[in-house]
């Protein structure tokens, strides 16, 4: 059994049972519990030897008593410290894990909750909620495990990451050489938030688009004032940021002023009621992400300020009509 590392997930709802068992102080023994879980003394047995040897459980055999008990009387089972709804809980959101599931911390993660939420799966309790509580798929970027780990490390030992990057569609690749700050999730793609040496200032990094990527020896300090969260100030876009703060007002019509007004968009919005729609305004330092809102809502959508707003959603709306008579008939 000392070479016993792991166990089938199919006996984690046992071990639960045992540490519940042995924990109410009725001193159960290996005959007890197979009859009452319906499985052989011999399984039970091997259990118990895995509980003290992998798990840490303080196990010990009372002769007087003749059944088990934990010597430290606190002692539980990591999962059972948590409430049957504070698993279910847990369990209702593992779904959620499923956005990360082209990463290398999918399989880890999700097999965490798994085991935590084990004691659900009894016949009193099943998991009903795997087949009704969903999360839609969303399309994913796609990168090497090398990339993630090697910036992964970097971040955990603050060690300038080196890699070539591709800005564009028609740019080749340029040497970066970087400060790792953060990694970023935001809609199926993976962004690292960095100081680029190079460039002297922040700059956000997709992870498709690194190729021989390798730590250097130098190191660096991660100042509170690059944090991300700090930079986005209060708007809510995902990941994207730049240095200037502005002031946006964007007209919504139709579906477009009902979707609006569904989600909250900034901290400091406002939301006026029109007689065709809503008028969002609101300040933000993500600006490339309020031009997408505007151009994803096509025809519902309305930029008024700033200008520079007005003028590249002009533009855009230009180059689409400029595409759109080109295609033949």
């Amino acid at each position: 059994m000392k070479n016993r590392k792991t166990i089938p997930k199919t006996a984690l709802p046992r071990i639960y049972f045992i540490d519940q068992a042995i924990a109410s102080g009725t001193y159960p023994n290996t005959r007890t519990l197979a009859e009452a879980y319906v499985t052989g003394t011999a399984t039970i047995s091997r259990d118990i030897e895995f509980m003290r040897e992998s798990m840490g459980a303080p196990i010990e055999y009372d002769f007087y008593r003749k059944g088990y008990y934990y010597t430290e009387k606190t002692f539980r089972l990591p999962a059972a410290f948590a409430s049957a709804e504070e698993m279910l809980a847990l369990g209702m959101a593992n779904p959620l894990f499923s956005l990360y599931r082209d990463t290398p911390i999918y399989a880890a993660a999700s097999q965490l909750i798994e085991s935590i939420t084990v004691p659900l799966t009894d016949a009193q309790n099943p998991n009903w909620y795997k087949d009704r509580i969903l999360v839609p798929p969303v399309s994913s970027v796609l990168f090497s495990s090398d990339i993630w780990d090697t910036i992964i490390e970097g971040l955990r030992k603050n060690r300038v990451l080196h890699f070539d990057y591709r800005y564009t569609w028609k740019s080749g690749y340029t040497i970066r050489r970087v400060h790792p700050y953060q990694l970023l999730f935001d809609n199926g793609a993976w962004y690292l938030y960095a100081y680029s040496i190079e460039g002297r200032g922040m700059r956000m990094y997709s992870l498709p688009r690194i190729r021989n990527i390798s730590l250097e020896d130098e190191t660096f300090t991660f100042p509170t004032s690059a944090d991300y969260r700090v930079h986005t100030d209060g708007s809510y876009f995902g990941a994207y940021s730049s240095e200037k703060k502005r002031r946006f007002r964007i007209a919504f019509f139709n579906d477009g002023a009902m979707r609006i007004k569904e989600r909250r968009w900034a901290a400091d919005q406002r939301i006026k009621e029109t007689p065709d729609g809503v008028i969002l305004s609101f300040t933000s330092t993500q600006y490339g992400k309020v031009l997408e809102l505007v151009l994803s809502n096509g025809r519902d959508a309305l930029p008024l300020e700033p200008m520079e707003l007005v003028r590249d959603w002009q533009e855009n709306v230009r180059d689409m009509q400029r595409r759109g008579k080109s295609v033949k008939k």
